[in-house]
Formats: C-alpha cells, sequence, structure tokens
C-alpha cells in the first residue's frame, strides 16, 4: 500500500484542479505561485501516468477532454476529504484528547482539587488521565506527557521541573494535642507513627528511633493511603508538602513538627521533543505553572522566608 501511495502524483493532481478551475494555464500558475512552463510539466506528468490527454489547447485557453472532465469531480472530492484530514489534524493539535500518565497520589491530593479551573481555562481539552508510576514509552503509546517525581534530566525528551516538595510530619490536630508535637530529634515511643516505603520516617530520625514508636500499623505502601490514615487519627505520618497542603488548610490535619526536608525528588513534566510546542500540550503545561505558583510553601518555610517589600 504504502509504494502505492508513494506513485500516487499528487502534486500533478493539485496543478490539473487549478488548470481545470481557470481554463487557462497562465491563471493557474499564478494562483499556485509557479511559472507557467512548471504547470505544463506537471499536466504532463499527469497525463503521461494516466496515458490520457486531459486538456485540449487553443491557443492562450484550454478546455477539458471528457476524460479531464470525468476526472474533475473524482480529484476535487479526493482533494477535499485530504484537506478535511488535513484541518481535523490541525484542529487536534489545539484541542480534543491530551492523554497524560501521573502518580495516582498526585492526581487525588494534587490535581483533582484543582480540576474545577482547569475546567475553565481549558474547556476545550479532553484531559484523559492514567496512573502509573512506570516509566512510559512515549513510541508505542498515545501518552501525549507524564508527571512524574525525579531527579531530571530525561535524555532525549523535553523535561521541565515543575516543583520541588517537602517532607513533613502531619497528624489530625486532636492527635498533636493529645501527644505534642513530634520531637525529630529524639525517641518516638511514645507516638503512634503511620509508616509509609516512598515517605519514611527516617527523613528525620534514625530507623532505629523511628522502630521505637509504641504502635506498628500495617506498612503501606500509597502515598494517598498513608495520609487517609492519618486524617482518620490513626497516628502520625509522614507526607509530601504537595499532598497534603489541602488537608493542612482545611484543618484536617495540622504540621506535627517544626522541622520539614526537602524531598530528594521533584515533579517534572515530560513529552517528547516534538510534542512540546503542540499547543493543547502547551496550554496544559502553562496551566501546571500557573496552578503551582499558587502552591505555598509549607508554612515553617514560609514563615522563616523575608517578607516582600
Amino acid at each position: 500500500m504504502d509504494a502505492a501511495y508513494d506513485r500516487l502524483p499528487l502534486n500533478a493532481l493539485r496543478v490539473f484542479e487549478a488548470v481545470a478551475t481557470r481554463l487557462n494555464f497562465a491563471d493557474a500558475a499564478e494562483a499556485l505561485h509557479v511559472t507557467p512552463a512548471a504547470v505544463s510539466q506537471q499536466v504532463k506528468s499527469l497525463e503521461d501516468y494516466l496515458q490520457t490527454p486531459l486538456f485540449r489547447r487553443r491557443g492562450r485557453t484550454v478546455e477539458l477532454t471528457s476524460e479531464g472532465a470525468d476526472l474533475l469531480p473524482r480529484v476535487r472530492r479526493g482533494l477535499d476529504e485530504l484537506e478535511a484530514a488535513l484541518q481535523q489534524s490541525r484542529k487536534q493539535r489545539e484541542s480534543g484528547v491530551l492523554n497524560v500518565s501521573m502518580l495516582a497520589s498526585f492526581l487525588q491530593k494534587w490535581l483533582t482539587p484543582r480540576l474545577h479551573s482547569q475546567r475553565d481555562h481549558l474547556h476545550d481539552i479532553e484531559l484523559r488521565i492514567h496512573t502509573s508510576r512506570e516509566a512510559v514509552d512515549f513510541a508505542r503509546s498515545d501518552f501525549h506527557a507524564v508527571i512524574r517525581l525525579g531527579t531530571g534530566p530525561y535524555p532525549g525528551l523535553y523535561s521541565e521541573k515543575l516543583m520541588d516538595d517537602w517532607l513533613v510530619p502531619v497528624a489530625t490536630p486532636a492527635l498533636i494535642r493529645k501527644y505534642g508535637k513530634v520531637p525529630c530529634t529524639k525517641d518516638l515511643g511514645a507516638f503512634p507513627l503511620l509508616y509509609s516505603s516512598d515517605e519514611p520516617w527516617s527523613a528525620f530520625v534514625s530507623d532505629e528511633t523511628a522502630k521505637s514508636a509504641r504502635t506498628k500499623p500495617a506498612m503501606l505502601d500509597d502515598s494517598a493511603s498513608v495520609i487517609s490514615a492519618a486524617i482518620e487519627g490513626l497516628g502520625f505520618a509522614v507526607a509530601r508538602w504537595s499532598l497534603v497542603e489541602r488537608d493542612v488548610a482545611a484543618g484536617r490535619l495540622a504540621i506535627a513538627c517544626d522541622v520539614v526536608r526537602q524531598f530528594r525528588y521533584s515533579y517534572y513534566f515530560i513529552c517528547p521533543e516534538s510534542y512540546a510546542a503542540m499547543p493543547k500540550v502547551v496550554r496544559f503545561r502553562d496551566w501546571l505553572r500557573t496552578e503551582v505558583a499558587r502552591h505555598p510553601l509549607p508554612p515553617p518555610l514560609a514563615a522563616s522566608r523575608p517578607a516582600a517589600d
């Protein structure tokens, strides 16, 4: 099939339609921004391809042969369909489906509460989100972009750091009133701790100190699940600030330590270089940038930052 397409005289068909519409080689050449000689050459190549004359020359004007008159509506129909296909493809660069992959916790705790803003600003983009932490093979998938935690860079791909993150111990206000704030440099034996494989207590204290905690709930390997357990008052948890900021602002959780640690990974927006300038990808990335700019620092860091003049 590809070999047959390779032999199609597409440019000659376009020239034929221009001449057949105007019945004048010079006028067709002017419309196509080429020379009359180039027009004549293309028409001859098409006639040779079809092995039939398409025009009768009468001085400076021409008229269609019966074969040319029969071919013209079919060529116009084909060119119209091709133009419609190209216009649809161009439109899909601006809007339509946008396939994005991201971490489930990021979707649940950071992106979902902001999707109402996305609908307002990107109403013509149909966002389709897949949750995963695995690497994406863009060449073998339909994904336009991914959001991942990492250190960058990502060779062969466009990558942009969206935001850094911090680890903060959190608990319900009631639990903090009962046990006090976590003394991150001392024994935590009196504190009920929740454990996560992604956000370990060892970021604040030694593993041995963390193991001395009074209660040992099951290890949870999903960041959002750990936060849910903390909201239920089951214990103190170490969480990424990006995931608990809204819960803290709403009073469901409170920061349980005066110390915060920068997380070892940052959020990156990653896509193929060929997609980096695609309008709908650019619009989504710009919307993310705006939302990230509104994301506050953890209170201990915000309090230590000099006030703006």
